[in-house]
């Protein structure tokens, strides 16, 4: 590789990645000569190498039309997808490697259309000026490891700042997703946004509504699971790209006047999510918990009432906030399984806050673990996370107060399998006792029984087969066998 201003840890990496890969590439780079082609590795690979960064995925770059691509790696790859070869992309396995093997191209949108135009290019040039920032505008060409930065990519890699390679009205007139890119980018790697490109992101915010809820959705998630995606937040927020794609966060800035004085919610919000990420431990990102805790408070600036005395009240925001959960995450296209887990978690969030100091019963806690099923662990970060208070005192008391329900919890499930609460009898052993066929009204016995279990915990078959001929003389089921 020709000789760089590389510091002593990035000439190990490149060092140390070209060790690692050197029979993948190696061969493959001899292999598209040997067509008559270029080929480089590109991109987030050589930028993520120069930060010490070496994964499995590598991006590259050729001369070649994708049909061409094809011919020259298909004797040589382990496996070939042709998923993105409408957009240029062949991807490749080989041994442990996954390669995506791009085409020269550029990107431009139709200011009517939704979807990029591609054409092929032809040079690397050309390829690497049409990239979204400099960081991701270098280069090494293959087979003879030369390194091409024409835009100053490693200068702004060790500023650790995010600059276009032309001017940033051009990139993002583009692809205005690139604005987004550059918030999740700032979030994933700790960098600043050039003071140049923020202007712009601001000046054409609303240029983002061409670009489909499907792209969006996905810059947002990896936005979210990055590890400082408060940085990114804050910046869709100052630019008002938030106003366009997220738009109930920028409405958490609630105005506070000197007679009606509340929490910061957009802080307060933005606390609650990096205390969530807190509590993730070695298991995380957990994009559901992130999602929730960014959430959680959405329904307060359409709750928001002004009581007597100054105070100032959020009656069922987690309601409120949980439709328009559902509303946002599904005009986003998350998937229904996602919508329903997030949703739930809102509406959830504030229920620990009637626990008090402990005055709930078995049923009242066997009902919360019910409700939250699955998600229970999850509502227990969420919770935590919520307490942002600067009271110590008062965050201790909170804390402790959940340790107990927790404890509570354990408790009934070591005693109970409180997760898989059921009935003490099925429903056959229902229509047994009453003498009935299957019908609404075996459903009906069934969900009352539930009902006693979460009362009363475990009473056996005997006394629940008596509550049940009980009820039944009551409501008039009869036996119908």
């Amino acid at each position: 590789m020709a000789s760089l201003n590389l510091t002593e840890s990035q000439r190990t990496a490149v060092t140390e990645l070209f060790r690692r890969i050197a029979p993948v590439i190696g061969e493959l780079g001899d292999l598209f000569v040997a067509h008559g082609h270029e080929l480089a590795l590109v991109g987030g690979s050589v930028r993520d190498v120069l930060l010490g960064r070496i994964g499995n995925d590598l991006d590259l770059t050729t001369d070649a039309k994708p049909e061409r691509v094809l011919e020259i790696v298909k004797e040589w790859a382990d496996a070939v997808w042709t998923i993105g070869i409408n957009f240029g992309t062949i991807g490749v396995r080989k041994s442990n490697w996954q390669l995506e093997i791009t085409t020269y191209r550029s990107e431009t949108y139709d200011p009517a259309s939704r979807k990029p135009e591609v054409s092929y290019g032809d040079t690397l040039a050309g390829d690497l000026a049409r990239r979204d920032f400099a960081v991701n505008a270098m280069a090494i060409r293959l087979p003879g490891h030369e390194f091409v930065d024409p835009h100053g990519g490693l200068p702004d890699l060790t500023g650790r700042i995010l600059r276009t390679p032309g001017t940033p009205e051009q990139s993002f007139g583009d692809d205005p997703l690139r604005m987004l890119r550059a918030a999740r980018f700032a979030a994933q790697l700790d960098f600043t946004v050039a003071g140049e490109v923020v202007a712009a992101m601001t000046a054409m915010a609303g240029r983002i509504e061409i670009v489909s809820a499907e792209r969006i959705r996905d810059e947002l998630d990896k936005l979210l699971r990055s590890p400082h995606p408060r940085l990114g937040l804050a910046l869709l927020v100052d630019t008002g790209l938030a106003a366009h794609v997220l738009p109930e966060l920028p409405k958490l800035r609630l105005e506070i006047d000197e007679h009606h004085r509340h929490k910061d919610v957009y802080e307060h919000t933005l606390t609650v999510l990096d205390q969530a990420i807190d509590l993730e431990g070695d298991a995380g990102p957990d994009p559901v918990l992130r999602w929730a805790a960014l959430l959680h408070d959405i329904g307060k600036p359409k709750t928001r009432r002004h009581e007597p005395g100054g105070r100032v009240s959020f009656h069922h925001h987690e309601v409120v906030g949980a439709q328009m959960t559902k509303k946002r995450l599904m005009e986003l296209r998350f998937p229904k399984d996602v919508v329903s887990d997030v949703a739930k978690l809102v509406e959830l969030h504030l229920r620990f806050h009637g626990y008090g100091t402990g005055e709930w019963t078995d049923s009242a806690v066997r009902r919360y673990v019910r409700d939250a099923g699955h998600l229970l662990e999850r509502l227990h970060k969420l919770t935590r996370a919520d307490c942002t208070t600067r009271n110590r005192r008062k965050a201790l008391a909170l804390a402790r107060t959940y340790d107990d329900l927790e404890r509570r919890i354990a408790r009934l499930a070591e005693a109970e399998e409180i997760a898989k609460i059921r009935p003490e009898l099925d429903g056959n052993e229902i229509q047994q006792i009453l003498g009935i066929s299957p019908g609404p009204a075996v459903g009906q016995a069934y969900k009352h029984l539930l009902e006693v279990r979460m009362d009363k915990g475990v009473i056996g078959k005997e006394a629940a087969a008596e509550e049940l001929l009980r009820w039944a003389a009551e409501t008039g089921v009869a036996g119908d066998a």
